[in-house]
C-alpha cells in the first residue's frame, strides 16, 4: 500500500483509537469513545466494502429470543445467566432505538411468533409446558407475560395448531439501521477506511503497533469488534456460523406480518414490505457452516424453498429475488465476550446470533474498557 504524505499525516498519525470492524459494535463501540473523549482521533477499519459480518446482512429481527431457545439455553445456562442475556438483549435494543429513533430504523412492533412442524411433537409439547415458568421469570423484566399461545391466522400449512406468540419482538430495516450508523460515526469525526485488511498488531506497551494493507502504524488503544471473524483472538472461543438468507419477489396482497421462528430459532422468516425474508438452515450441516464463506449451499437453499412452497406459501406462486449470506459470532456459552486481552488491546465479540438486539450495549461495554 502506497501512502502519500497527506495519507500518512491525516489518517495514520497521532491515533488514539483505533477499532477493527465497522458493524453494530464498532460503531457503537467509536460513537461511545466520542462522547468520552472529544477530542482523540478515532479510526475504524474494514476489511470488506461494507461491514463484512452479519451487520448489513441479517434478517431485521428485533428479538432476543424465542420461546424455544430459551428453554434450550437453561440445560446449559443457569436461570440468572437466562434472564441477565435476555435483560441485556432488550437493554441493548433501546439503546439502539434511542440513538437512532423508530422512523429511521423503520421499526414495527407487529411482535413474534414461534411455529411448530406438524412432526415435532417433542418441542411443542415442551414448550406448552414450560411457558408459564419462562413467563414467571422474564417477568420482573417485561412486567407482563412474554409469551402466549395463540391459534394460527396467517394459513401456514403444515404446523401445529398453535403457535407461541410475543407481543415485545419486532423488526428493523438492516440496511436504514447501518446506513444511519455509518452517517452519525462520520458526522462525529469518526475516519472509517474500508477494504483495509488487519494481517498481524504488536502490543508495545505504550502503544500498538499495527500492520494493515502492508502498512504499519501506531494506535494507542486497538479494540476488536470483529465478531463471527474473531476466533484466533480468543483461542477459538469464538466460532463463525454462516446463515443463508433469500427474499422473494413482491406477492401480491401478502397477508403476512411479523417475525416467525421455527425449529428452535435454526428457521426464521418475516415480511418485508410485500416479500418474504427466510433464513436458516445451519441445522442441516453445523460442520459446513462453521466457516467465513459468504456463499450458499445447495441443499440448505432448497430447504428454504421447501419451506416457503410446503408451510409458508402454499398454494401461492413466488419467486425467489435475491440470495445471500452473513456470518454471526456463536460459541459454547451465550454470554458475549467483552475482554481487555493485553495492555492496549480489547474485543468485543460472540453476540450469539442476536446481533441486532445486543451490539448497541457490546459497543457500549467495549468503549467502557478504556
Amino acid at each position: 500500500m502506497q501512502l502519500s504524505y497527506w495519507e500518512i499525516k491525516n489518517w495514520f498519525t497521532n491515533v488514539d483509537f483505533t477499532i477493527v470492524g465497522s458493524g453494530i459494535v464498532g460503531l457503537h463501540c467509536a460513537l461511545e469513545l466520542r462522547k468520552r473523549f472529544p477530542e482523540s482521533k478515532i479510526l475504524i477499519l474494514e476489511k470488506g466494502i461494507l461491514p463484512q459480518g452479519a451487520s448489513t446482512k441479517n434478517a431485521g429481527f428485533a428479538c432476543f429470543g424465542s420461546l424455544s431457545e430459551l428453554i434450550d439455553d437453561l440445560k446449559t445456562h443457569t436461570e440468572e445467566e437466562v434472564i441477565q442475556l435476555v435483560q441485556k438483549r432488550w437493554n441493548g435494543m433501546q439503546l439502539l432505538r434511542k440513538r437512532l429513533g423508530d422512523a429511521t430504523l423503520d421499526f414495527k412492533p407487529y411482535g413474534g411468533y414461534e411455529l411448530f412442524l406438524q412432526d415435532d411433537d417433542a418441542t411443542y409439547s415442551e414448550c406448552l409446558q414450560k411457558m408459564p415458568f419462562l413467563n414467571e421469570i422474564l417477568k420482573p423484566l417485561f412486567k407482563a407475560d412474554v409469551f402466549s399461545k395463540e391459534v394460527d391466522r396467517f394459513a401456514f400449512a403444515n404446523i401445529k395448531e398453535y403457535s407461541i406468540f410475543n407481543p415485545f419482538e419486532a423488526q428493523i430495516d438492516t440496511g436504514n439501521m447501518m446506513q444511519a450508523l455509518l452517517k452519525e460515526a462520520i458526522s462525529k469525526d469518526v475516519l472509517i477506511l474500508n477494504q483495509a485488511e488487519v494481517s498481524s498488531y504488536t502490543d508495545k506497551n505504550d502503544s500498538v503497533e499495527l500492520v494493515v494493507n502492508d502498512y504499519s502504524f501506531n494506535t494507542k488503544k486497538l479494540l476488536f469488534a470483529t465478531n463471527g471473524f474473531a476466533s484466533q483472538l480468543t483461542n477459538n472461543e469464538v466460532k463463525p456460523a454462516r446463515a443463508q438468507v433469500l427474499i422473494t419477489e413482491p406477492i401480491a396482497n401478502l397477508d403476512i406480518k411479523g417475525t416467525f421462528h421455527l425449529d428452535k430459532g435454526y428457521y426464521y422468516f418475516r415480511n418485508f414490505e410485500d416479500r418474504i425474508l427466510l433464513g436458516g438452515g445451519r441445522n442441516l450441516d453445523f460442520e459446513g457452516e462453521t466457516t467465513t464463506d459468504l456463499s450458499q449451499t445447495e441443499k440448505i437453499q432448497n430447504k428454504l424453498e421447501d419451506l416457503l412452497k410446503n408451510v409458508i406459501l402454499p398454494n401461492q406462486e413466488f419467486q425467489i429475488a435475491h440470495r445471500w449470506s452473513g456470518i454471526m459470532g456463536i460459541g459454547a456459552h451465550k454470554n458475549p465476550i467483552v475482554s481487555q486481552l493485553s495492555n492496549n488491546v480489547y474485543c468485543g465479540v460472540r453476540l450469539g446470533g442476536m446481533g441486532v438486539a445486543i451490539g448497541s450495549l457490546i459497543g457500549k461495554e467495549l468503549a467502557d474498557l478504556v
